[in-house]
């Protein structure tokens, strides 16, 4: 009886060691598959088996239960996370495994540049292969819906202003308007964390604060401005000035569908009854002509001392930079002098193309002289 025990025992170690080498070099072998750059997307709330399901039906794994029981007997399946996946080619189950420990950020991502407008961000954001089914005129819509914003502007027209420039990972279900919820999320969590303290005994509100941030933005070229065409800002405002500026105004025209997208601005935009443009109203537009980085906001919140009301390019700096004054009269003068250098400028642009255009036709009748 005992002889029979043992080799019963013997036996079954003999198994198991079987088992168990095949169950490792199961686990240990790298597979090719058919599924490599495919986004692989496990859904928030997958049990383990049902993320090793989803891995066997991609062809990442060739069988569901060595993985199965390696995860149950291991402890692992706590430790898995949802998300979307890139798998190489060739992998092994336990290579996938440590990927699905690890985490990956999402493969798909959308940069949002400070200044961007509503239109700029949907733009982007069809681009996106996952989203590419969705139009212009929908994600637009879901902008104009204010409710992931009331709690800290009740006034916001819209999300503008509130989608904040930043790189934003998506996964591979990711709807628009989820994409939107971080941009907004992400501007929540800078303004309570890095511009609430700033704001705490002032009398702006968020929503004057954006909109003020959102003009510098547009306004500035150079990072040392900013404060500076914030108290331009502020200024015209104390004294019950037209802010008149043209960003207010190319903002008016887009939202009406008039803006002819050449740079320029037209009397008819001028003339446009809006309460964004700035040159026929007094005070701040109804609310953020784009969306405003970190210094723009702090610039709203902490604008320079100055007595400026005025600004214009300064013609003698390629940089984008701009003359500030505080008197009519010097601001003229500083306009005038732009002036002058744009009629060069656009005389020495005009010869360029002249010059080249003679170049082309010499090159044209020379080439058809050899034929």
């Amino acid at each position: 009886m005992r002889k029979i025990v043992a080799s019963l025992v013997v036996l079954l170690v003999a198994v198991l060691g079987v088992a168990y080498f095949a169950l490792s070099s199961e686990l240990d072998t790298a597979v090719p598959h058919l599924s490599a750059g495919r986004i692989i997307n496990v859904p928030s709330g997958s049990t383990p088996d049902s993320i090793v399901n989803i891995l066997a039906s991609n062809g990442i794994i060739r069988r569901e239960l060595p993985l199965k029981l390696f995860i149950r007997f291991s402890g692992s399946g706590k430790s898995l996370k949802a998300g979307d996946y890139i798998f190489d080619s060739p992998i092994s189950p336990k290579e996938a495994l440590k990927k699905l420990e690890a985490g990956e950020q999402g493969a798909l991502k959308i940069t949002v540049v400070e200044g961007w407008n509503r239109w700029d961000i949907a733009s982007a954001m069809i681009k996106i292969p996952t989203l590419k089914n969705f139009s212009t005129n929908q994600i637009l819509h879901l902008v104009s819906d204010t409710s992931l914003i009331k709690d800290l502007d009740p006034k916001a027209a819209s999300l503008e202003g509130y989608m904040f420039p930043s790189t934003y990972f998506l996964l591979s279900n990711n709807t628009p308007k989820d994409v939107l919820s971080q941009m907004v999320s992400q501007f929540k969590d800078t303004w309570q964390k890095q511009l609430q303290p700033l704001a705490s005994g002032q009398s702006l509100s968020v929503h004057d604060v954006v909109t003020t941030a959102s003009i510098v933005e547009t306004e500035a070229k150079k990072k040392e401005e900013r404060a500076v065409i914030a108290s331009v800002i502020y200024n015209r405002l104390a004294r019950k000035m037209p802010l008149g500026m043209d960003s207010t105004i190319v903002y008016a025209s887009k939202l009406a569908g008039k803006w002819h997208n050449d740079g320029k601005v037209y009397q008819s935009d001028i003339d446009r009854n809006s309460p964004y443009n700035t040159r026929k109203n007094i005070g701040l537009p109804l609310g953020p002509v784009g969306n405003p980085g970190l210094l723009s906001l702090k610039a709203a919140l902490q604008p320079a001392h100055t007595d400026f009301i005025y600004y214009v390019r300064n013609p003698a700096d390629n940089s984008g930079s701009h003359n500030f004054y505080s008197n009519a009269a010097d601001f003229e003068k500083g306009v005038q002098a732009l002036r002058v250098w744009e009629k060069a400028r656009d005389a020495s642009l005009n010869n360029t193309v002249k010059t080249t255009a003679a170049v082309s036709s010499t090159t044209t009748r020379s080439t058809g002289q050899k034929r």
